[in-house]
């Protein structure tokens, strides 16, 4: 792998007429200290955030030992990776031979669930396993996300005393869980949502011992400038230690985006402008899908040698190298006036769900990657962004 000390540093030497996925392990690294130190509880990376096995031995080294994994090839991928790593199979509805080979091959306890039927096929995939940590999956808002979670998953509060009682007798360790939505702009998400599972386990009168607030955690984007996470972090504990759980009970959660997004970003070609349209070599199939599809912003800066005109930024739209109209990134995405066919453009925070919704459609990928030193575009874990935020915690605790 090539490595540089900036994304510069990559367009200038290398010149690359495909796009170039730039890596910084040290941006995953800190962001899974920052969880694995201050969240009251275990973080379980979402691995579907970003399935590179270099990332998970990344987060591995910095503290992350639990991984989210939803499908049985993530299954197996973090087993071969990370072969000491507790896996939590939390997709709630599963094949049933993907619950005996988790639970027979790799050793996999943990499973979410949110139907008597999902109950029954673990018990059944299992051979009735008595050493089974099971997680009800109750249905919360996703008011406060800027992608909702709430419609496929989660068993309805009014229908969650049966489902929760029948687990419990099933279960070495129970456990309820959430998601509040991808993206969570404030912690009153979690807090909202920890009020639902008081509810149920009330109504239910069953002892629990696992609360899993999901993922949810936010990062930084041009237009979504969330609140410190610390904020998320009190918010979540102070609601766990007022619930009615068992004295040993344990506080878990899921980020995905928020440990990967700074991991990654790309470096783009300028294939052609046509007004304050860019044509671009990657787009809605390879690492922009989420750019196109639900309008997602993210930073963009271009990489010149000569100094650009910052002074005149115009709003820019996209549109990727494939021969799809639907291959389109309106953003607007804030660039010198005076970019040019031929100019190279970082895109950043892509480390979430970029590479990881790659497609070869029309032939586009991109091969290359290289390791660079220098930050990431944005962040939520830069000291120099951080302390302020810290301070303004402080303020609102008091």
């Amino acid at each position: 792998m090539h490595k540089h000390p900036s994304a510069l540093g990559v367009a200038t030497a290398l010149k690359p007429a495909a796009p170039v996925t730039l890596i910084r392990p040290q941006a995953a690294a800190r962001a899974a200290r920052f969880f694995a130190e201050k969240f009251p509880g275990k973080s379980l990376y979402a691995v579907k955030a970003n399935p590179s096995p270099a990332l998970l031995r990344t987060l591995w080294d910095s503290g992350i030992t639990h991984y989210d994994v939803a499908s049985i090839a993530e299954v197996r991928l973090v087993a071969d990776t990370l072969p000491h790593a507790k896996l939590c199979f939390m997709h709630p509805v599963k094949a049933e031979e993907a619950i005996a080979e988790a639970y027979h091959v790799y050793g996999v306890k943990t499973f979410s669930l949110d139907t008597m039927d999902e109950l029954e096929k673990i018990a059944r995939a299992t051979n009735g396993a008595t050493d089974l940590e099971l997680c009800v999956r109750l249905r919360v808002s996703s008011d406060h996300a800027q992608l909702s979670l709430a419609s496929k998953f989660g068993v309805d509060l009014a229908d969650a005393k049966e489902l929760l009682m029948a687990t419990r007798q099933v279960a070495d360790a129970l456990g309820i869980c959430f998601h509040v939505g991808s993206q969570a702009m404030s912690p009153h998400a979690y807090t909202q949502a920890i009020e639902r599972v008081r509810a149920a386990i009330v109504d239910a009168a069953v002892t629990v011992d696992i609360i899993d607030v999901g993922g949810g955690f936010p990062s930084v984007y041009p237009g979504m400038e969330p609140p410190a996470l610390e904020l998320y972090f009190d918010a979540i504990h102070r609601a766990f230690e007022s619930l009615p759980v068992s004295y040993s009970s344990e506080l878990w959660c899921e980020p995905g985006r928020a440990l990967s997004a700074e991991y990654s970003s790309l470096i783009v070609r300028v294939e052609r402008r046509r007004g304050d349209e860019l044509y671009i070599n990657d787009g809605a199939y390879g690492a922009l899908f989420d750019a196109a599809h639900i309008g997602w912003r993210f930073p963009v800066k271009l990489l010149r040698e000569e100094p650009a005109n910052d002074e005149e930024m115009t709003p820019f739209s996209f549109y990727g190298p494939t021969c799809d109209d639907m291959d389109h990134m309106a953003g607007p995405f804030l660039l010198p006036a005076d970019v040019r066919t031929g100019d190279y453009i970082e895109i950043g925070m892509l480390g979430a769900y970029g590479c990881a919704m790659r497609t070869g459609f029309n032939g586009f990928t991109a091969e290359t990657c290289a390791e660079v030193e220098d930050a990431p575009m944005a962040s939520l874990y830069d000291e120099s962004i951080a302390a302020p935020r810290r301070a303004n915690v402080v303020q609102l605790i008091k």
